[in-house]
Parts: C-alpha cells; sequence; structure tokens
C-alpha cells in the first residue's frame, strides 16, 4: 500500500535545464549522477512540461497552479507579486514553514508571495519592471543584445555560478538548523538555483568534463512557418557563432548542467546528515529549457521540446519508483506540494487543472492534455501549444497556420504537419480538444490589450526602447 503520510518537502528547481540533457532521460553524455539517483528512487515524469517557455510566465504558474492567460503574467515584464494566491500562501495560513532559498523572478522585495523567508532571493530587474522591450510586440522591434550570448562561453566563474554556490550554501545552513526542528507541521524548502541558464560558461573542473566528449548535435533544420522565422530574426543568436563556437557553447552548457548537479549532491548530503531525509520528499524540476541551436535558435521561446520539456522527479513517502508518461505540467505544483504536507488541494474541475503528482502515480491518465503558452519578445502574435498522446499541436493567433508533430513518429520534429492535407482531421479533433481549455485568439487579443495598457503606463514606445535592456537578469 502507498504510504500517504505528510512529509517535509525540498523543491529544487533550476533555470533553463532542457530535459533531454540528463542521464536519467536517456542522454548518453550528461553527468547528472544526483538527480539520476532521484529519478531512480522515485518517479520520473516523461512528459513534462512548462506552462509558458521564459522565466516570468513559467514561475507565475508553478506558484499558482494557473495557466498563463489565468494570472495574466504573460512576459517577462508582467510578473508575480502576490496577485493570486499561491500554494505558498495556502501552506503559511495553514501553519506549516515555508521558505525559498534562490531565484524567484517575482517582482520585488516587499511583496507578499507567501514564503515566511525569501534567502538570496533574485526579483527582476529594473526595480521590478524586467524586460520591458519584450512588450513591442506590434510591430516587432529589432533585438540588439544578442551577440553577447556567443561572447560569454565556455570555462570560467560567472555572477551565476557564485550565486548557486551561495544558493547551496545556504540551504545546507538551513537544514542543518531545521531540518528536525519543526515537529507539528511539515516544512516546505523551495532551492532556486539559476543554473544552466546562460551564459554558457561553468566552472572549470566541470567543463573538463565534456572538453573531449562528442556533444550530441541538435536538429539543425531551420524553421519554415513565417512567425518562426520572424522571431528567428528577433533572437538571431546563432548569427553570432561559428561550428567551433556552437561546440564550445554547449559543452559550457553541459557544465553547467553537472555544476547545478552537484550543488543539488550538497544540499541532499546535508538533509541525510540531520536524519530528516526519511520524513522528507524531494522534487526536482525546471522553469523551462534551452534551445541550444537546435532548429536555429538558442535559449527558449518558442514551443520546440527542447524549450517547452522539462525534467520532472519526485521522491520519498509513498512515491512508487519508476517512469510516468503522463502528460503533466508545472502546473502541478501547486496542488501537489499540498498534498504532500498534508493540505487537502482544491478539487481540479478539468483534467488539465493542478493535480497532485501524486494521484497522477496512483493512476496514470495517457489521456490528458497540456498547454503551455507565450506571449513575449519577438512574437507578433499569441502563441498556445497543446501536448495529446502522441501529438504536439501548435496554435499561432491572427490567422497564422499551425504546427503539427507527431512525437513517436518524429521526435526531433522535423516533419511539420500542420499543411498537410492528410492530417487535416488531426489538426481539427486538437484544435476543438485545445478550445475546451482556452480559446487562443481571445487570449492573444487580452495580452496584447494589457501589454499596450503597461506600455503607455511605462511612458510610451520611446521611454520603453530608451530603458535599459539586459540579455540575463543581473545578480542583486
Amino acid at each position: 500500500m502507498p504510504d500517504h503520510r505528510p512529509s517535509n518537502l525540498i523543491i529544487f528547481c533550476s533555470d533553463e535545464h532542457a530535459r533531454r540533457v540528463t542521464g536519467c532521460y536517456g542522454d548518453p553524455v550528461a553527468r547528472t549522477p544526483t538527480l539520476d539517483t532521484i529519478a531512480r528512487l522515485g518517479t520520473r515524469f516523461s512528459n513534462a512540461y512548462t506552462p509558458s517557455p521564459i522565466c516570468v510566465p513559467a514561475r507565475a504558474s508553478l506558484a499558482t497552479g494557473l495557466q498563463v492567460h489565468e494570472t495574466r503574467c504573460w512576459s517577462s515584464a508582467e510578473p508575480y507579486h502576490g496577485q493570486h494566491e499561491s500554494w505558498m500562501h495556502r501552506l503559511r495560513e495553514a501553519g506549516h514553514p515555508v521558505v525559498s532559498i534562490g531565484k524567484l523572478h517575482f517582482r520585488r522585495a516587499g511583496d507578499d508571495h507567501g514564503f515566511d523567508e525569501e534567502i538570496e532571493p533574485m526579483y527582476l530587474a529594473n526595480d521590478g519592471a524586467g524586460w520591458v522591450q519584450g512588450l513591442l510586440r506590434d510591430p516587432v522591434p529589432a533585438y540588439d543584445d544578442t551577440k553577447a550570448f556567443s561572447e560569454d562561453i565556455g570555462p570560467g566563474e560567472t555572477e551565476y555560478t557564485e550565486y548557486d554556490r551561495r544558493v547551496s550554501h545556504e540551504a545546507v545552513k538551513w537544514l542543518k538548523k531545521y531540518a528536525t526542528k519543526f515537529k507539528t507541521r511539515p516544512w516546505c524548502l523551495f532551492v532556486s538555483f539559476v543554473s544552466p541558464h546562460y551564459p554558457l560558461k561553468c566552472p572549470e573542473a566541470y567543463y573538463r568534463l565534456y572538453e573531449r566528449a562528442e556533444i550530441p548535435g541538435p536538429a539543425a533544420q531551420p524553421p519554415e512557418h513565417d512567425v518562426l522565422q520572424q522571431m528567428a530574426q528577433f533572437w538571431n543568436y546563432d548569427d553570432h557563432f561559428d561550428d567551433g563556437m556552437r561546440d564550445v557553447a554547449r559543452k559550457g552548457y553541459y557544465g553547467l548542467v553537472s555544476f547545478l548537479d552537484d550543488n543539488i549532491r550538497r544540499v541532499m548530503e546535508a538533509l541525510e546528515d540531520t536524519g530528516g531525509a526519511r520524513d522528507t520528499s524531494v522534487m526536482y524540476l525546471s522553469d523551462h529549457g534551452e534551445m541550444l541551436g537546435s532548429h536555429g535558435f538558442w535559449a527558449k521561446s518558442v514551443m520546440y521540446e527542447d524549450a517547452v520539456a522539462v525534467p520532472l522527479m519526485m521522491m520519498g513517502p509513498g512515491i512508487g519508483e519508476g517512469i510516468n508518461s503522463t502528460p503533466v505540467s508545472l502546473t502541478d505544483v501547486a496542488t501537489t506540494v499540498q498534498q504532500t504536507v498534508g493540505l487537502e488541494p482544491k478539487p481540479a474541475r478539468e483534467p488539465w487543472m493542478s493535480r497532485p503528482l501524486q494521484d497522477i502515480i496512483s493512476d496514470p491518465e495517457p489521456d490528458r492534455f497540456i498547454l503551455s503558452e507565450y506571449h513575449d519578445g519577438g512574437s507578433p502574435c499569441g502563441i498556445t501549444m497543446l501536448r495529446y498522446r502522441e501529438w504536439k499541436y501548435v496554435y499561432y493567433a491572427n490567422g497564422h497556420a499551425a504546427q503539427l508533430f507527431n512525437l513517436d513518429d518524429d521526435p526531433q520534429e522535423l516533419n511539420d504537419l500542420g499543411r498537410s492535407r492528410e492530417h487535416e482531421r488531426q489538426r481539427d479533433m486538437l484544435r476543438n480538444l485545445m478550445g475546451h481549455a482556452v480559446d487562443p485568439e481571445s487570449v492573444s487579443r487580452d495580452a496584447f490589450a494589457d501589454q499596450k495598457m503597461l506600455i503607455e503606463k511605462l511612458g510610451g514606445v520611446d521611454a520603453l526602447l530608451a530603458m535599459k535592456s539586459f540579455g540575463h537578469t543581473p545578480v542583486g
């Protein structure tokens, strides 16, 4: 019988970890022994997705269990600031200690996100305004900050690697002090690293792990879709690479994944040393993936698997060992946390809404579908993805053609069936299925309307263009 007793919970969150770049997900090169152990001792979800392939909306949905069109945290300039109830609020109100250490990417200090304490937090840049240039989508302007992506690669230290060391240090310190202190109600610790987010530069010892390795090459096919071509011109990172630089950058990324794994190892060993491991569940996830040059894209912002598919695994009391193929989302984390510590989460009215992963482990649902949305920089329209069985359906608002992929037959997404006459019935079926959860045209209009009001509030287009831009959020 499964053990359903409440337990403490550590959630390890990373930033920009593509699911495939993990040993337990089949990468023959990636060295991730800690994550592989968590997966082996618990359940690994083989079809986990982000609700948005960009940090700010994804993290708002992670906190609330709501879809992007429900939080209206559309972009990198429309962050979570406590405007919707979070799982952190629910735990705190019920008397469960709930603490964050590391990157939040919420608006700013002083907002009530629901945590008792936020240690070494990272909030949005520009005093909470975030990356405002992404609000300008009609028309889409030029983006001039992509060259730096290719200039900061290979072995070495960055402010992000130093930050992640502080995060693991503070997590170890917290566990030594509190892991076995709270006797009446289970605690939840959210430990959030920046790695493997770019810059794709990693400490030398981790780069050396891959210096002579043959890193698997990505799907090189450039996009033929008109929206993706426009986005590729905006996010033109690849224009600044040659083949040698691409190899160095990918090795830097793999090194950052191993660096992340090693930081998690330190925290897990500290948990074991406290004697609290048997009463603690552990979850690992990432907010979204990284394209690494696949289809000509680096970073995220598109609906290809490398950007939207995320690693998700959980071990602990009552969590059986195995692989679960039910489509799941980071939105499911909110109810999962509540159920883990012993709270009764609000029941989901519809199958795609936030569901405890424990229930999905006990009763897999291969016919479930999940959603992902993008309403941020570079895109002239709202983009909504639906994953159902073997199908991935991507809807582009404003009359643009849809994309359709059979991921069982075409895992690299090289054969777009969006215009195939033979697959018209599949597209119609998936569009109707999407309509049960969301009207993507209406949602796209809502996003543009909210962003237009925010642009005016910030002083207009010229004011936004004059504001400081950045390739990645600075520490502090």
